[in-house]
């Protein structure tokens, strides 16, 4: 088994502001994001997050980190960002772009993100952008190595025996 590790790294500034629908390029993805991190509900952490992803047929789903007082119910950016796109019946991704007020680092997605961007795919994208527009390349993949996806639960059989545990449980 073949395993990619090699982490592209690419700095960059915004210098453009296309229209992603359109045509897109990584500084205006990450555009979307800083301007979807200015939507950022957190009172508390006062911690704002942004993100845009972009579907397979060029839409942008936008999306912001909303805190809430019972601090296991807020959700990330990037989750709201994809449910918005997947509650509008897209489910097939190219990149992701994370902005953040960080300027001394790239923003990364948390643990539970990177399960949830893997659940459509490890091959896509994600920009991850310090505040002054400058970004780190990286894919799914790479994010979350030897990870467990949609391929891993079995049909057939083995949806037999998983149904049975499951039963058992109950």
């Amino acid at each position: 088994t073949h395993t990619h590790t090699h982490t592209h790294t690419h700095t960059h500034t915004l210098t453009c502001d296309l229209n992603i629908m359109n045509s897109w390029s990584p500084e205006a993805l990450v555009r979307k994001s800083q301007e979807a991190r200015n939507q950022a509900y957190c009172p508390y952490s006062k911690f704002r997050v942004g993100a845009a992803v972009l579907a397979s047929n060029g839409t942008v789903f936008t999306g912001c980190n909303v805190e809430n007082a019972c601090y296991t119910a807020g959700l990330c950016a990037e989750r709201t960002a994809i449910c918005k796109a997947v509650s509008e019946g897209h489910t097939s991704f190219k990149a992701i772009a994370i902005a953040s007020d960080l300027e001394d680092r790239f923003i990364s997605p948390c643990g539970a993100c990177r399960q949830f961007m893997r659940e459509f795919g490890s091959q896509w994208d994600v920009y991850l952008s310090k505040s002054d527009g400058s970004y780190k390349l990286m894919t799914v993949e790479e994010l979350l190595p030897c990870s467990f996806g949609p391929e891993d639960l079995r049909t057939g059989e083995n949806c037999w025996q998983f149904k049975t545990v499951i039963q058992m449980k109950l």
